[in-house]
């Protein structure tokens, strides 16, 4: 990498209609082709179906209450341990290694999105406001994978002197 890169990462802005960086960074990890509105109809129709699921969520507006879902199904997504592939004299291991805080965010971002879209025959506001109301319960496949790499961390643990 050269000398004089700077990251672009901190330039995501806020979304218009909630005014949040993790609302910002779920419609931009939504979107195809270039199509952001779009994807912030998805998110947004998503958000509203989802907020009627679930009433009981604390905030005093909706915008509130829809950043709150947004950001416990996220919360509830995150991954603390992976397992990264390690060759060690001719053989490959498992080593559990801990996630630093961006790389949760992002790699729960993925598993909402990526799960909702592997769902068919309905509406992808629809599937995506499944998904979320799964995760904020602590349920759903976005969940499950993060519970199944824990479990593949957990039984990997030996190898963890392997990690550097």
């Amino acid at each position: 990498m050269p000398r004089n890169f700077k990251s672009t990462a901190h330039f995501v802005k806020p979304d218009p209609k909630l005014g949040s960086l993790l609302a910002s960074k779920i419609i931009n990890q939504v979107m195809q082709g270039g199509k952001k509105s779009t994807a912030q109809s998805i998110l947004y129709n998503a958000l509203d179906v989802a907020l009627k699921k679930l009433p009981d969520v604390e905030g005093e507006s909706s915008e509130e209450k829809q950043v709150t879902i947004l950001t416990q199904a996220v919360e509830n997504a995150k991954p603390g341990v992976e397992v990264r592939s390690k060759r060690v004299g001719g053989a490959n291991y498992q080593v559990p290694r801990e996630v630093k805080k961006a790389r949760q965010q992002s790699l729960a971002i993925r598993w909402l999105v990526d799960n909702s879209r592997k769902k068919k025959g309905k509406p992808m506001h629809l599937r995506l406001a499944e998904e979320l109301v799964d995760a904020h319960n602590g349920t759903g496949a976005s969940v499950t994978w993060k519970e199944n790499i824990h479990k593949m961390a957990e039984a990997n643990k030996a190898y963890a002197h392997f990690a550097r």
